[in-house]
Protein backbone atom coordinates (compact mmCIF):
# COMPACT_ATOMS: atom_id res chain seq x y z
CA UNK A 1 0.00 0.00 0.00
CA UNK A 2 1.43 3.62 -0.58
CA UNK A 3 0.79 6.39 1.91
CA UNK A 4 -0.82 8.29 -0.26
CA UNK A 5 -3.60 5.47 -0.49
CA UNK A 6 -3.34 5.24 3.56
CA UNK A 7 -3.56 8.50 3.91
CA UNK A 8 -7.16 8.33 2.02
CA UNK A 9 -8.09 5.31 3.99
CA UNK A 10 -7.21 7.05 7.26
CA UNK A 11 -8.61 10.28 6.24
CA UNK A 12 -12.28 8.31 4.86
CA UNK A 13 -12.11 6.79 8.70
CA UNK A 14 -12.36 9.50 10.48
CA UNK A 15 -14.38 11.11 8.73
CA UNK A 16 -16.67 8.44 8.27
CA UNK A 17 -16.65 8.12 12.53
CA UNK A 18 -17.87 10.98 13.00
CA UNK A 19 -20.83 11.75 10.08
CA UNK A 20 -22.16 8.28 11.86
CA UNK A 21 -21.79 9.42 15.24
CA UNK A 22 -23.08 12.86 14.74
CA UNK A 23 -26.13 11.54 12.64
CA UNK A 24 -26.67 8.92 15.45
CA UNK A 25 -26.50 11.32 18.55
CA UNK A 26 -28.79 14.16 16.54
CA UNK A 27 -31.61 11.19 15.62
CA UNK A 28 -31.38 10.09 19.44
CA UNK A 29 -32.02 13.72 20.70
CA UNK A 30 -35.08 14.17 18.27
CA UNK A 31 -36.39 11.01 19.24
CA UNK A 32 -35.84 11.60 23.27
CA UNK A 33 -37.37 15.41 22.35
CA UNK A 34 -40.56 14.01 20.95
CA UNK A 35 -41.05 12.05 23.41
CA UNK A 36 -41.37 14.32 25.90
CA UNK A 37 -44.40 15.85 26.33
CA UNK A 38 -45.69 11.97 28.18
CA UNK A 39 -44.55 9.26 30.00
CA UNK A 40 -44.24 5.77 28.58
CA UNK A 41 -46.70 3.65 29.62
CA UNK A 42 -44.63 1.22 31.89
CA UNK A 43 -43.66 4.20 33.77
CA UNK A 44 -46.60 6.26 34.04
CA UNK A 45 -47.55 4.77 37.92
CA UNK A 46 -44.01 5.51 39.26
CA UNK A 47 -42.23 7.95 37.35
CA UNK A 48 -43.80 11.58 37.04
CA UNK A 49 -44.04 13.65 34.22
CA UNK A 50 -41.42 16.45 35.24
CA UNK A 51 -39.19 13.76 35.94
CA UNK A 52 -39.52 12.38 32.38
CA UNK A 53 -38.69 15.89 31.20
CA UNK A 54 -35.74 16.36 33.61
CA UNK A 55 -34.38 13.66 32.33
CA UNK A 56 -35.51 14.48 28.09
CA UNK A 57 -33.33 18.24 29.12
CA UNK A 58 -30.36 16.75 30.84
CA UNK A 59 -30.06 14.49 27.73
CA UNK A 60 -30.23 17.30 25.36
CA UNK A 61 -27.78 19.25 27.59
CA UNK A 62 -25.45 16.38 27.78
CA UNK A 63 -26.01 15.63 23.73
CA UNK A 64 -25.50 19.32 22.77
CA UNK A 65 -22.40 19.30 24.53
CA UNK A 66 -21.27 16.17 23.17
CA UNK A 67 -22.01 17.27 19.46
CA UNK A 68 -19.88 20.09 20.09
CA UNK A 69 -16.60 17.85 21.57
CA UNK A 70 -17.08 15.36 19.19
CA UNK A 71 -16.78 18.40 16.00
CA UNK A 72 -13.64 19.75 17.49
CA UNK A 73 -12.57 16.15 18.07
CA UNK A 74 -12.30 15.48 14.96
CA UNK A 75 -10.48 18.16 14.06
CA UNK A 76 -8.31 17.75 16.86
CA UNK A 77 -7.33 14.43 15.84
CA UNK A 78 -6.71 14.74 12.07
CA UNK A 79 -4.17 18.14 12.79
CA UNK A 80 -2.78 15.93 15.83
CA UNK A 81 -2.23 13.02 12.87
CA UNK A 82 -1.34 14.55 10.04
CA UNK A 83 0.92 17.24 11.96
CA UNK A 84 1.16 17.58 15.61
CA UNK A 85 2.43 14.02 16.35
CA UNK A 86 5.60 14.76 13.98
CA UNK A 87 6.11 18.05 15.24
CA UNK A 88 6.11 16.64 18.78
CA UNK A 89 8.49 14.54 18.20
CA UNK A 90 10.89 16.87 16.25
CA UNK A 91 10.01 18.91 19.38
CA UNK A 92 11.25 16.05 21.48
CA UNK A 93 14.92 15.91 19.58
CA UNK A 94 15.51 19.47 21.56
CA UNK A 95 14.84 17.98 25.08
CA UNK A 96 17.02 14.77 24.91
CA UNK A 97 19.15 12.80 22.49
CA UNK A 98 18.19 9.63 23.84
CA UNK A 99 15.63 7.95 21.66
CA UNK A 100 13.59 5.91 24.49
CA UNK A 101 13.20 9.06 25.93
CA UNK A 102 12.01 10.96 23.67
CA UNK A 103 9.67 8.31 22.95
CA UNK A 104 8.54 8.83 26.60
CA UNK A 105 8.07 12.45 26.00
CA UNK A 106 5.89 12.27 22.97
CA UNK A 107 3.34 10.56 25.45
CA UNK A 108 3.46 13.13 27.99
CA UNK A 109 3.60 15.94 25.20
CA UNK A 110 0.38 14.12 24.09
CA UNK A 111 -1.23 13.59 27.04
CA UNK A 112 -0.71 17.74 27.42
CA UNK A 113 -2.12 18.95 24.31
CA UNK A 114 -5.02 16.55 24.58
CA UNK A 115 -5.95 16.92 28.09
CA UNK A 116 -5.95 20.87 27.49
CA UNK A 117 -8.09 20.44 25.33
CA UNK A 118 -10.30 18.25 26.50
CA UNK A 119 -10.79 20.77 30.15
CA UNK A 120 -12.80 22.58 29.18
CA UNK A 121 -15.33 20.42 28.65
CA UNK A 122 -15.11 18.26 31.75
CA UNK A 123 -15.12 21.98 33.40
CA UNK A 124 -18.53 22.54 31.67
CA UNK A 125 -19.51 19.14 31.80
CA UNK A 126 -19.19 19.51 35.78
CA UNK A 127 -20.11 22.77 37.21
CA UNK A 128 -22.59 23.65 33.94
CA UNK A 129 -24.87 21.22 32.96
CA UNK A 130 -24.27 18.71 36.15
CA UNK A 131 -24.55 22.23 38.63
CA UNK A 132 -27.82 22.57 36.34
CA UNK A 133 -29.44 19.30 36.87
CA UNK A 134 -28.70 19.36 40.58
CA UNK A 135 -26.09 16.64 39.89
CA UNK A 136 -22.93 18.36 40.99
CA UNK A 137 -21.85 17.60 44.84
CA UNK A 138 -17.96 18.81 43.41
CA UNK A 139 -16.20 21.94 44.99
CA UNK A 140 -13.87 23.47 42.81
CA UNK A 141 -10.55 22.37 45.32
CA UNK A 142 -12.22 18.48 44.57
CA UNK A 143 -12.33 19.14 40.91
CA UNK A 144 -8.84 20.65 40.28
CA UNK A 145 -7.33 18.12 43.04
CA UNK A 146 -8.86 15.11 41.54
CA UNK A 147 -7.47 16.15 37.75
CA UNK A 148 -3.85 16.81 39.30
CA UNK A 149 -4.12 12.86 41.51
CA UNK A 150 -4.94 11.50 39.00
CA UNK A 151 -2.55 13.17 36.31
CA UNK A 152 -0.13 12.31 38.62
CA UNK A 153 -1.04 8.41 39.45
CA UNK A 154 -1.69 7.92 35.52
CA UNK A 155 2.18 8.86 34.27
CA UNK A 156 3.34 7.03 37.70
CA UNK A 157 1.52 3.94 36.73
CA UNK A 158 1.60 4.14 32.56
CA UNK A 159 5.15 5.61 32.23
CA UNK A 160 7.28 2.70 33.76
CA UNK A 161 4.87 0.27 31.54
CA UNK A 162 5.69 2.32 28.39
CA UNK A 163 9.17 2.10 29.12
CA UNK A 164 8.87 -1.66 29.60
CA UNK A 165 7.33 -1.99 26.13
CA UNK A 166 9.51 0.36 24.20
CA UNK A 167 11.95 -1.83 25.52
CA UNK A 168 10.24 -4.96 24.25
CA UNK A 169 9.87 -3.54 20.83
CA UNK A 170 13.87 -2.57 20.68
CA UNK A 171 15.89 -5.11 22.25
CA UNK A 172 13.11 -8.41 22.51
CA UNK A 173 13.86 -9.31 19.23
CA UNK A 174 10.67 -10.11 16.59
CA UNK A 175 8.46 -12.02 18.94
CA UNK A 176 8.73 -8.69 21.03
CA UNK A 177 4.95 -8.62 21.07
CA UNK A 178 4.45 -12.03 22.51
CA UNK A 179 6.44 -10.46 25.61
CA UNK A 180 4.34 -7.26 25.20
CA UNK A 181 1.47 -9.13 25.43
CA UNK A 182 2.38 -10.71 28.63
CA UNK A 183 3.94 -7.49 30.18
CA UNK A 184 0.36 -6.11 29.44
CA UNK A 185 -1.62 -8.79 30.97
CA UNK A 186 0.02 -8.82 34.05
CA UNK A 187 0.04 -4.83 34.28
CA UNK A 188 -3.77 -5.70 34.12
CA UNK A 189 -4.14 -8.08 36.53
CA UNK A 190 -2.07 -6.56 39.09
CA UNK A 191 -4.19 -3.16 38.14
CA UNK A 192 -7.03 -5.76 39.02
CA UNK A 193 -5.56 -6.14 42.34
CA UNK A 194 -4.29 -2.75 43.20
CA UNK A 195 -7.20 -0.61 42.39
CA UNK A 196 -9.68 -2.14 45.26
CA UNK A 197 -7.02 -0.90 48.25
CA UNK A 198 -4.77 1.64 46.97
CA UNK A 199 -5.79 3.47 43.74
CA UNK A 200 -9.80 3.85 44.93
CA UNK A 201 -9.19 5.10 48.12
CA UNK A 202 -7.10 7.96 46.44
CA UNK A 203 -10.11 9.81 45.21
CA UNK A 204 -12.93 8.45 47.87
CA UNK A 205 -13.23 7.44 51.32
CA UNK A 206 -14.71 3.91 51.83
CA UNK A 207 -16.23 2.36 55.04
CA UNK A 208 -17.37 -0.53 55.91
CA UNK A 209 -21.25 -0.89 55.47
CA UNK A 210 -22.40 0.07 59.13
CA UNK A 211 -26.31 -0.71 58.75
CA UNK A 212 -27.04 -3.48 60.46
CA UNK A 213 -30.46 -4.52 58.47
CA UNK A 214 -29.18 -3.90 55.45
CA UNK A 215 -25.96 -5.51 56.25
CA UNK A 216 -27.81 -9.00 57.31
CA UNK A 217 -30.34 -8.65 54.59
CA UNK A 218 -26.99 -8.79 52.54
CA UNK A 219 -25.66 -11.39 53.90
CA UNK A 220 -27.87 -13.40 53.67
CA UNK A 221 -28.10 -13.35 49.86
CA UNK A 222 -24.74 -14.26 49.78
CA UNK A 223 -25.23 -17.08 51.77
CA UNK A 224 -27.94 -18.15 49.61
CA UNK A 225 -25.55 -17.68 46.89
CA UNK A 226 -22.37 -19.03 47.86
CA UNK A 227 -20.68 -15.56 47.41
CA UNK A 228 -17.72 -14.75 49.54
CA UNK A 229 -15.96 -10.81 49.29
CA UNK A 230 -13.70 -8.99 51.48
CA UNK A 231 -16.61 -7.26 52.64
CA UNK A 232 -19.34 -4.42 52.11
CA UNK A 233 -18.13 -0.73 52.10
CA UNK A 234 -19.70 2.37 51.34
CA UNK A 235 -18.25 5.41 49.62
CA UNK A 236 -18.93 8.22 50.11
CA UNK A 237 -20.28 9.28 45.97
CA UNK A 238 -22.14 11.76 47.83
CA UNK A 239 -18.75 14.50 47.81
CA UNK A 240 -19.02 14.32 43.96
CA UNK A 241 -22.34 13.71 42.60
CA UNK A 242 -25.73 12.05 43.70
CA UNK A 243 -25.99 9.53 41.13
CA UNK A 244 -25.95 6.27 42.57
CA UNK A 245 -24.14 3.12 41.89
CA UNK A 246 -22.80 0.20 43.04
CA UNK A 247 -20.11 -2.06 41.59
CA UNK A 248 -17.30 -5.21 42.47
CA UNK A 249 -13.81 -4.54 42.31
CA UNK A 250 -11.06 -7.15 42.19
CA UNK A 251 -10.81 -10.69 42.28
CA UNK A 252 -10.46 -13.84 43.89
CA UNK A 253 -10.19 -13.31 47.77
CA UNK A 254 -10.02 -9.84 47.87
CA UNK A 255 -12.99 -9.57 45.93
CA UNK A 256 -15.14 -6.18 47.27
CA UNK A 257 -18.38 -5.06 46.90
CA UNK A 258 -19.38 -1.31 47.32
CA UNK A 259 -21.72 1.15 47.39
CA UNK A 260 -22.45 4.30 46.86
CA UNK A 261 -24.24 5.86 49.26
CA UNK A 262 -26.61 8.23 47.66
CA UNK A 263 -27.62 4.38 46.36
CA UNK A 264 -28.22 3.42 49.82
CA UNK A 265 -30.26 6.40 50.95
CA UNK A 266 -32.57 5.69 48.21
CA UNK A 267 -33.12 1.93 47.80
CA UNK A 268 -34.96 -0.12 50.22
CA UNK A 269 -33.23 -3.06 51.77
CA UNK A 270 -34.84 -5.73 49.74
CA UNK A 271 -34.09 -3.50 46.24
CA UNK A 272 -30.94 -3.10 47.63
CA UNK A 273 -30.50 -7.03 47.65
CA UNK A 274 -31.82 -7.12 44.02
CA UNK A 275 -29.60 -4.62 43.01
CA UNK A 276 -26.53 -6.43 44.39
CA UNK A 277 -28.20 -9.57 42.91
CA UNK A 278 -28.20 -8.57 39.60
CA UNK A 279 -24.18 -7.60 40.08
CA UNK A 280 -23.34 -11.04 41.42
CA UNK A 281 -24.95 -12.53 38.13
CA UNK A 282 -22.13 -11.24 36.46
CA UNK A 283 -19.98 -13.15 38.83
CA UNK A 284 -22.39 -16.41 38.48
CA UNK A 285 -22.96 -16.14 34.51
CA UNK A 286 -18.62 -15.52 34.34
CA UNK A 287 -19.25 -12.39 32.34
CA UNK A 288 -16.02 -11.10 34.49
CA UNK A 289 -14.34 -13.61 33.00
CA UNK A 290 -15.22 -13.44 29.42
CA UNK A 291 -14.45 -9.73 29.44
CA UNK A 292 -10.77 -10.70 30.20
CA UNK A 293 -10.37 -13.28 28.14
CA UNK A 294 -11.75 -11.37 25.21
CA UNK A 295 -9.17 -8.02 26.72
CA UNK A 296 -6.30 -10.92 26.40
CA UNK A 297 -7.57 -11.95 22.93
CA UNK A 298 -7.93 -8.24 21.17
CA UNK A 299 -4.52 -7.68 22.93
CA UNK A 300 -2.42 -10.44 21.85
CA UNK A 301 -4.44 -9.24 17.87
CA UNK A 302 -3.43 -5.51 18.74
CA UNK A 303 0.54 -6.30 19.84
CA UNK A 304 0.65 -8.78 16.64
CA UNK A 305 -1.19 -6.60 14.44
CA UNK A 306 1.58 -4.12 15.35
CA UNK A 307 4.76 -5.76 15.00
CA UNK A 308 3.16 -6.35 11.04
CA UNK A 309 2.47 -2.46 11.05
CA UNK A 310 5.92 -1.24 11.91
CA UNK A 311 7.59 -3.28 9.26
CA UNK A 312 5.62 -1.17 6.57
CA UNK A 313 6.77 2.46 5.68
CA UNK A 314 3.60 3.95 4.94
CA UNK A 315 2.53 3.50 8.43
CA UNK A 316 5.17 6.80 8.99
CA UNK A 317 5.45 8.72 5.60
CA UNK A 318 1.54 9.11 6.00
CA UNK A 319 2.12 11.12 8.97
CA UNK A 320 5.37 13.00 8.09
CA UNK A 321 7.64 10.82 9.86
CA UNK A 322 10.53 8.84 8.21
CA UNK A 323 9.91 5.48 6.79
CA UNK A 324 12.44 3.83 8.94
CA UNK A 325 10.86 5.29 12.09
CA UNK A 326 9.67 2.01 13.25
CA UNK A 327 13.45 0.53 12.93
CA UNK A 328 14.86 3.93 14.66
CA UNK A 329 12.18 4.60 17.29
CA UNK A 330 9.79 1.24 17.48
CA UNK A 331 7.73 3.33 20.37
CA UNK A 332 6.61 5.94 17.91
CA UNK A 333 5.35 3.01 15.78
CA UNK A 334 3.32 1.84 18.63
CA UNK A 335 2.15 5.14 19.76
CA UNK A 336 0.56 5.81 16.32
CA UNK A 337 -0.87 2.53 15.30
CA UNK A 338 -2.61 2.89 18.57
CA UNK A 339 -4.09 6.22 17.47
CA UNK A 340 -4.97 4.99 14.00
CA UNK A 341 -6.25 1.83 15.04
CA UNK A 342 -9.92 3.35 16.78
CA UNK A 343 -10.43 4.89 13.80
CA UNK A 344 -10.44 2.18 11.61
CA UNK A 345 -12.22 -0.38 14.02
CA UNK A 346 -14.97 2.05 15.28
CA UNK A 347 -17.96 0.07 13.18
CA UNK A 348 -17.08 -3.11 15.51
CA UNK A 349 -18.98 -0.94 18.84
CA UNK A 350 -22.41 -1.79 18.26
CA UNK A 351 -21.05 -5.89 18.71
CA UNK A 352 -19.37 -4.89 21.95
CA UNK A 353 -22.56 -2.92 23.28
CA UNK A 354 -24.62 -5.85 22.09
CA UNK A 355 -22.64 -8.39 24.42
CA UNK A 356 -22.85 -6.14 27.22
CA UNK A 357 -26.36 -6.10 26.89
CA UNK A 358 -26.85 -9.55 26.72
CA UNK A 359 -24.74 -10.24 29.81
CA UNK A 360 -27.29 -7.23 31.23
CA UNK A 361 -30.05 -9.54 30.70
CA UNK A 362 -28.38 -12.75 31.77
CA UNK A 363 -27.34 -11.11 35.07
CA UNK A 364 -31.11 -9.81 35.19
CA UNK A 365 -32.41 -13.24 35.12
CA UNK A 366 -29.69 -14.25 37.68
CA UNK A 367 -31.45 -11.67 40.08
CA UNK A 368 -35.12 -12.82 39.67
CA UNK A 369 -33.88 -16.12 40.39
CA UNK A 370 -31.83 -15.56 43.84
CA UNK A 371 -33.57 -12.06 44.43
CA UNK A 372 -37.12 -10.60 43.64
CA UNK A 373 -37.84 -9.10 39.88
CA UNK A 374 -39.84 -7.26 41.41
CA UNK A 375 -37.58 -5.40 43.85
CA UNK A 376 -35.41 -5.30 40.70
CA UNK A 377 -37.92 -3.48 38.86
CA UNK A 378 -38.90 -1.24 41.39
CA UNK A 379 -34.64 -0.44 41.83
CA UNK A 380 -34.31 -0.03 38.59
CA UNK A 381 -37.39 2.60 37.93
CA UNK A 382 -36.17 4.51 40.89
CA UNK A 383 -32.45 4.58 39.67
CA UNK A 384 -33.75 6.02 36.36
CA UNK A 385 -36.07 8.79 37.70
CA UNK A 386 -33.30 9.62 40.25
CA UNK A 387 -30.05 9.86 37.77
CA UNK A 388 -32.42 11.42 34.96
CA UNK A 389 -32.14 8.70 32.46
CA UNK A 390 -33.95 8.91 29.64
CA UNK A 391 -36.34 6.47 29.13
CA UNK A 392 -36.94 6.83 25.25
CA UNK A 393 -34.05 6.27 23.73
CA UNK A 394 -33.93 6.35 19.90
CA UNK A 395 -33.65 2.47 19.17
CA UNK A 396 -30.63 2.48 16.83
CA UNK A 397 -28.89 5.23 18.54
CA UNK A 398 -29.30 2.74 21.79
CA UNK A 399 -28.14 -0.32 19.91
CA UNK A 400 -25.08 1.46 18.33
CA UNK A 401 -23.66 3.33 21.98
CA UNK A 402 -25.69 1.50 24.85
CA UNK A 403 -24.08 -1.37 27.49
CA UNK A 404 -27.22 -1.62 28.95
CA UNK A 405 -31.01 -2.32 27.43
CA UNK A 406 -33.05 0.91 27.09
CA UNK A 407 -35.20 0.76 30.04
CA UNK A 408 -38.45 -0.03 28.58
CA UNK A 409 -36.92 -3.30 26.83
CA UNK A 410 -35.04 -4.13 30.11
CA UNK A 411 -38.51 -4.09 32.14
CA UNK A 412 -40.10 -5.37 29.90
CA UNK A 413 -37.61 -8.42 29.61
CA UNK A 414 -38.04 -8.77 33.53
CA UNK A 415 -41.50 -8.72 33.62
CA UNK A 416 -41.47 -11.56 31.59
CA UNK A 417 -39.36 -13.85 33.25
Amino acid sequence: MSFEAFTVVVLFAVVAQYVVETYLLRRHLGHVAAHRSAVPPPFTESIALADHQRAADYTAARGQLGLFESTLGVFVSLAILFWGLAALWQFTAQLSDAIWLRELLLVVLLSIVTGIIGLPFSYYGTFGIEERFGFNKTTQKTFWLDMVKGTLLGGAIMLPLLALLFWLMRGAGSLWWLYAWLVFIGFQLLMLALYPTFIAPLFNKFKPLEKEDTKAAIEGLMNRTQFQSNGLFVMDGSTRSSHGNAYFTGFGKAKRIVFFDTLLERLNNNEIVAVLAHELGHFKRKHIVQRLVMMAVFSLAFFAAAAWAMKQPWLFTAFGFASDTGTSAPGVALILFAMVLPALLFWIGPLSSALSRKHEFEADAYAAEVSSKTDLIAALTKLYRDNASTLTPDPLYSAYHHSHPPAMIRIAHLRGL
